[in-house]
């Protein structure tokens, strides 16, 4: 559950978790949000942080999303069908299971992940 296993963003200070979606709960439609977001259910919809804000994605190793995910921030431990973008840093932990393409700026793959897609590396804008 929430808080089992720390992530390198967590231990960073940045778990502060606003609003959790369980493991019974399916929603269909785009999701947008603000601050910290963990998901153990599932999403049939894009995720979407709104912009300028601090936010942090947590998908946990039961959850899973189906749509593309726009985020500064994301630790994804669950199952994405779908893009990823993230304006600063994705870590992906070993249970992680990604169909899809990465476009990130930093990046983190813990041994035992899986990505069927490409990593793209989006350059920093001085």
């Amino acid at each position: 559950m929430l808080g089992s296993r720390k992530t390198k963003l967590s231990t960073q200070g940045s778990d502060n978790v606003e609003t959790i979606i369980g493991q019974h709960v399916l929603i269909h439609g785009d999701l947008s949000f603000s601050g910290g977001l963990y998901i153990e259910g599932r999403i049939i919809g894009k995720v979407v942080a709104e912009p300028g804000v601090e936010a942090l994605l947590t998908l946990a190793q039961g959850g899973s999303i189906e749509g593309e995910i726009h985020v500064p921030k994301a630790v994804i431990s669950g199952r994405l069908t779908g893009d990823i973008h993230s304006d600063e840093r994705i870590e992906l932990t070993e249970t992680a299971h990604i169909q899809g393409n990465i476009h990130y700026k930093l990046i983190e793959i813990t041994a035992g992940a899986t990505v069927s897609g490409q990593l793209i590396h989006e350059t920093i804008q001085a």
